[in-house]
């Protein structure tokens, strides 16, 4: 029988067994003389992460498919309850493998990135901090309850946060304008409780850090994202990068887009279409753009088109929006089976191939590193891990006809500006956070005046008119990484940075390129950021004047 998500077998765990499986492995790794002894120590402590993590990704995937689902809720807040003390039984044995004298032995075996990554999640662990994750991840569980259960009435049905979105791209500026004053009423009427929830996360986080020994939670951020060859001050470098050759250049896409749609005056409801008949959409409904994918991908390759039809086979997606299903989308990986999983929610718009695309990338990359020796390497750092679904987003372009058919060429082009137009507005989620937690102190009203300063600053042309709450700097809210993965979102801008230089080369070289995507995808997380970066023949988007370049060839393509 062909395996399926069926036959994923995940235990909850105990963790008085667990401690003891761990106590073996310190035992062992004790009673090690020789490499080949303390490589099987080493093996086992691999294996029981892999079973653990299979377990947890199994059970956020079930909440989040439905989290209105009492078995679902009480599986994920046990998990939350116990995961500070698996995170406990972790980073001792970490610790021990740092500060072993046989540490440049296990280097040459493994690699120095482990060891790199090992000391980030020491730096970034205490048990007296363990109670305060505990609340941590039932605040972030809060807010995800919240949106999922979120009802926007318009047009005569109720929507929930994803499906209300179809509207934004509207061809009627009318019905766009309306179902906005849907939506962010919805936000206007919850804002005490997203402030509320975002104020103690905030003052958590910011009272973990201070209690690891960090000034603030911006240093336990970075430690907790892994970042281990970039710093802060790189970061900054970035987004001053940002400034001075995207944000002018998105400047002048939004006052073109403003000339095509033959308005006076862009205003926030106009944002996503650019076209005055709307935007490009797919041709058909979930089955069919299965059914799409799957040509798309044996197009691509066998290797593509093989995985594809074995995710779909094993019905390893769930990309249909319904009640209670959480917004947004990811993608997932049951580490003992060695297979990946992608969520989405489809609601009709182009952004359904965009995001399929996306999460597809993460997934071939998961696949395709499954035989990394350590569990630490199945995926690398979060930026690296962008460059695979942003750059497959591109690569996928040559097959764009099989879902818009004569609108391809349209949707290729609306696909590159946005991308760009994307990076100014990811930029500026970055800096908002930096600014929230230098000042955790801050008042719900401070904070949303820093979310319009960054508006000001990265995102001048927007105006939102008489829409509740966003007007007030309230637009914040609606992204969830701000809520629940802190420092999470220059990833996307450094990652897309890459991703166009993916795409530039694959205009003249699209076999090559794909070659070197797979080999970018197989390393998985074998090294840090920039060296990936570097492997794969790309500029890191640190050097001085890599957007430059990005810029001038984006504007060559869109003849600007």
């Amino acid at each position: 029988m062909p395996f399926t998500i069926d036959d994923i077998e995940a235990p909850t765990p105990d963790p008085a067994a667990i401690a003891r499986e761990y106590e073996a492995i310190h035992a062992s790794l004790d009673r090690a003389t020789t490499p080949e002894g303390r490589l099987v120590a080493i093996s086992a402590w691999d294996d029981l992460r892999r079973r653990i993590e299979t377990w947890s990704s199994l059970v956020g995937l079930h909440f989040q498919q439905d989290t209105g689902n009492e078995e679902f809720r009480k599986a994920r807040e046990y998990r939350d309850g116990i995961v500070p003390k698996l995170t406990e039984l972790e980073v001792a044995v970490k610790r021990k493998l740092l500060e072993a004298p046989y540490r440049e032995e296990l280097e040459r075996t493994f690699g120095k990135q482990a060891f790199a990554l090992w000391e980030a999640d020491v730096m970034a662990f205490d048990p007296a901090i363990a109670p305060s994750l505990v609340a941590e991840a039932k605040l972030e569980a809060s807010y995800g309850e919240l949106m999922a259960a979120a009802e926007v009435e318009f047009q005569g049905g109720k929507h929930n946060l994803s499906s209300i979105v179809k509207f934004r791209e509207d061809p009627d500026r009318g019905v766009r304008h309306g179902a906005e004053m849907a939506r962010w009423g919805w936000f206007a009427k919850n804002r005490p409780a997203l402030d509320r929830i975002y104020g103690e996360l905030v003052a958590l986080r910011h009272g973990m850090a201070r209690t690891l020994g960090f000034e603030n939670y911006i240093g336990l951020g970075y430690k907790r994202m892994k970042r281990v060859d970039y710093g802060q001050a790189d970061v900054e470098r970035f987004r001053a990068e940002v400034r001075e050759h995207l944000v002018p250049l998105a400047a002048d896409l939004r006052r073109r887009q403003a000339a095509a749609l033959g308005v006076e005056k862009l205003m926030f409801w106009d944002d996503v279409v650019h076209d005055p008949t709307g935007n490009p959409a797919p041709q058909g409904d979930h089955d069919w753009m299965i059914e799409r994918a799957k040509e798309m991908f044996d197009g691509m390759g066998k290797d593509l088109g093989g995985f594809f039809r074995m995710m779909t086979e094993a019905r390893l997606t769930d990309l249909k929006n319904r009640d209670r299903k959480a917004p947004g989308g990811f993608c997932t990986g049951f580490p003992v089976y060695g297979v990946p999983y992608i969520f989405a929610n489809f609601n009709g718009t182009k952004h359904d191939v965009e995001v399929f695309t996306h999460e597809m990338g993460h997934a071939y990359q998961g696949y395709r590193s499954r035989r990394q020796p350590l569990i630490d390497y199945l995926w690398p750092t979060l930026e690296s891990c962008e460059i695979h679904s942003m750059g497959l987003e591109f690569l996928a372009w040559p097959h764009m006809e099989k879902f818009f058919g004569g609108d391809a060429e349209r949707f290729r082009r609306l696909h590159l500006a946005q991308a760009l137009l994307f990076i100014p507005y990811g930029v500026a989620v970055d800096h908002f956070q930096h600014l929230v937690y230098a000042r955790p102190e801050a008042s719900p009203a401070e904070r949303h005046a820093m979310w319009q300063e960054m508006e000001r600053t990265y995102l001048p042309w927007r105006d939102y008119g008489d829409l509740p709450h966003v007007s007030e700097g309230g637009f914040w809210q609606f992204q969830r990484h701000i809520y629940l993965s802190p420092f999470y979102y220059i990833d996307y801008t450094l990652a897309q940075t890459c991703a166009l230089q993916l795409w530039t080369r694959s205009q003249t070289d699209p076999a090559g390129t794909l070659a070197t995507y797979e080999e970018l995808c197989e390393r998985g997380g074998e090294a840090p950021f920039q060296e990936l970066v570097r492997g794969a023949g790309l500029v890191s988007p640190f050097e001085p004047g890599c957007l430059q370049e990005v810029v001038a060839t984006a504007r060559k393509a869109l003849g600007r």
